[in-house]
């Protein structure tokens, strides 16, 4: 029904009500009453620079935020809303938190339980202070109760920030949520490091480090040095343009272009123009090596010069810059270039553990997230002459997805952005166009098989983060002497799980005429994966557990014969090589529905595994490979025997993978 005010002497219109004026007036103040007790009754939304319980977004120094980029570039936008750069950190809110609050109590956390309640749109988290230094019983620890304010992470995992109440300072929970399992752990349950020690919580610890890569254009104040005196001492004063990494954290501050274009003539002649606009930078049109460096910028193993440093005298905030020589502001660690350098020298004299931790013996990265350290240590990138040769970061991964790309924006996203939906040859091929044009030759795989994928004979599986395995990101090819002098999984041994360093060698030397190196009994006679299994250190230990569930190597390899080593490795005192073993279990064929808690005590652990173990043994003999190289007798037996003998040689130091 229509309403129409007649405000004149007419003939009334007989298709529609006629009402006269007054009680018209009075339905309409009736109606703005309402609307304004509708508005009084909303909770007000607090300006964000009044925010005094967490860091602010603030868009300062020629900086507008992404919100400035929507208008005139929708798809851009609409890809960059949809990937894991943008959720990296958010604001915990009812539409964030994946967790469930709601009365909730975690017990795998040290101490006491944590116990989460959610109060309206807030999310409260109650735990044993993680600050109380007094001794006595541990019992004894005070409790404390702290609102959650900010959310780390939403592809594998979240990690919870709490309000500490000194100057927007944070610090984390002890629980981490797994987003696949949909569970609660503890923090030390989803990082590798030594059994027994736990992983430290340190209010500020977001504000300090964190926020460097998790945000864009950051700024942080520490009166002195952080933890160089106690935090409540310190000023903190925490502020970004905006959580996650957004347009601006790879374009530059963003409010000239954004003035310059409001003229719609320049706009207009922009789009229809070949070459870039002035006024932003365009990170795919600079030389490979300053685009890399956009990326590198987070994506390695760096540290700001010494504050002394004339180079640092006038920072404000984070210095760099889209477009930047990212070197000028920040150490990138490699230690086979740089290991007499000052700033590595300090690193190794503070934590003699530092190289261990991130790198392999022979330089080469081995933790996630640092992926720019493997892309300088690339021959495809060291080497190169002319920018249209050189590999970059954009050779493979695009920011947006391309309008001619048929995958969804979450496939895209979930494949880590990377640009192209084919065979991922791609980037490769534009070089080396005499490989393209015989692909087996080259391979000795078929066409169109695991094996002649560039990437997997040269970019393996040998870097681990978020209880995975990564790509290393340094294009290197298949070497057996490698892994026996650096103790780095090969391509080929990764995939071909069954074989010995022995099987590898003979076949590259028939390949490629690659001379084998000299190898010890157990490197001929046993599976390089069972080596790698038995003697290696934990780190080692999760990559090889990954790819025993990787199914291009489950093809490879066949996985009858895997059980009783996943087994084995479910028993380990890290707890997240335990974690990737039993996630491996689970995608052999017969075990999907096996249930086991990675962070139950020994005895129930063991009592879980060991009905896995006796199937496997009861199982017939077309299911079973009985072979010495596998360590199983020709009868079915494990060679158990020959098991400790190589577990006595393991590599026990402890090890802790900063990813």
């Amino acid at each position: 029904m229509k309403w129409r005010l007649v405000y004149h002497d007419s003939v009334p219109d007989q298709s529609s009500r006629h009402l006269s004026s007054a009680p018209v007036i009075a339905v309409l103040v009736a109606w703005m009453a309402l609307c304004v007790a509708a508005v009084n009754s909303r909770p007000r939304v607090m300006p964000e620079a009044e925010v005094e319980n967490r860091p602010n977004q603030l868009a300062e120094d020629g900086f507008v935020s992404s919100d400035a980029c929507q208008t005139c570039h929708p798809a851009e936008y609409e890809s960059w809303y949809s990937s894991f750069h943008r959720t990296m950190t958010q604001v915990a809110l009812p539409g964030t938190v994946q967790a469930d609050f709601n009365d909730v109590t975690v017990p795998e956390v040290p101490g006491r339980p944590m116990r989460l309640e959610r109060r309206g749109d807030e999310f409260w988290a109650e735990f044993d202070d993680p600050g109380w230094e007094s001794p006595g019983a541990e019992q004894n620890r005070p409790r404390i109760t702290r609102q959650v304010v900010m959310i780390t992470g939403s592809h594998y995992q979240q990690i919870y920030w709490y309000a500490t109440g000194h100057d927007r300072g944070l610090n984390v929970i002890p629980g981490v949520f797994l987003l696949d399992d949909q569970r609660w752990v503890s923090r030390s349950a989803v990082v590798l490091h030594p059994p027994g020690q736990s992983v430290a919580t340190l209010d500020g610890h977001w504000n300090a480090i964190c926020v460097a890569c998790h945000t864009t254009s950051p700024k942080t104040k520490f009166d002195t040095p952080f933890r160089s005196k106690p935090f409540d001492q310190q000023t903190i004063d925490t502020t970004t343009t905006e959580f996650g990494i957004a347009c601006e954290a790879c374009h530059g501050p963003g409010g000239d272009h954004a003035r310059a274009n409001r003229d719609p003539f320049r706009r207009y002649l922009s789009h229809l123009s070949a070459g870039s606009d002035s006024s932003i930078i365009q990170p795919a049109l600079l030389n490979p090596k300053r685009s890399s460096q956009v990326c590198g910028q987070c994506h390695s193993v760096w540290e700001f010069y010494n504050p002394s440093d004339e180079r640092v005298a006038n920072w404000e905030g984070f210095p760099y810059r889209p477009g930047d020589e990212l070197t000028d502001t920040r150490f990138i660690a490699q230690p086979m270039q740089n290991r007499r350098e000052p700033m590595l020298q300090k690193f190794l004299a503070e934590d003699t553990e530092f190289v261990r931790g991130s790198f392999w013996a022979d330089g080469m990265i081995r933790v996630s997230g640092r992926e720019y350290n493997g892309l300088i240590d690339s021959p495809c990138f060291r080497d190169a002459t002319e920018p249209e040769k050189t590999l970059s970061c954009f050779s493979c991964h695009a920011m947006h997805q391309s309008p001619d790309d048929p995958r969804s924006l979450e496939t895209w996203a979930a494949t880590h952005q990377v640009s192209s939906p084919g065979s991922g040859d791609e980037a490769c091929v534009q070089c080396h166009a005499t490989i393209e044009s015989d692909v087996r030759a080259h391979s000795n795989h078929p066409v169109e098989s695991s094996g002649s994928r560039c990437y997997n004979c040269h970019m393996p599986y040998t870097s681990y983060g978020l209880l995975k395995a990564i790509r290393s990101h340094t294009v290197s090819s298949p070497s057996v002497a490698e892994t026996i002098d650096v103790g780095r999984p090969n391509a080929c041994n990764l995939c071909h799980l069954d074989k010995t360093l022995a099987w590898t060698g003979n076949a590259l030397y028939d390949w490629y005429g690659t001379p084998p190196p000299a190898l010890s009994e157990d490197e001929s006679m046993v599976a390089a994966s069972l080596l790698w299994m038995l003697k290696g250190d934990a780190g080692l230990r999760a990559l090889t557990a990954w790819n025993l569930g990787w199914q291009p190597a489950q093809e490879a390899s066949g996985t009858s014969w895997m059980v009783p080593h996943l087994a084995e490795l479910m028993n380990d005192p890290y707890e997240a090589v335990r974690y990737i073993a039993y996630r491996s279990l689970r995608t052999l064929p017969g075990y999907t529905a096996f249930n086991y808690d990675y962070l139950a005590a020994q005895r129930e652990r063991v009592g879980r595994v060991l009905p896995a173990l006796q199937e496997w043994r009861a199982s017939t003999v077309s299911r079973q490979r009985r072979e010495p190289e596998l360590l199983v007798d020709t009868d079915g037996t494990l060679r158990t025997d020959v098991m400790r003998e190589l577990f006595d040689l393991r590599d026990n130091r402890p090890l802790f993978l900063r990813e």
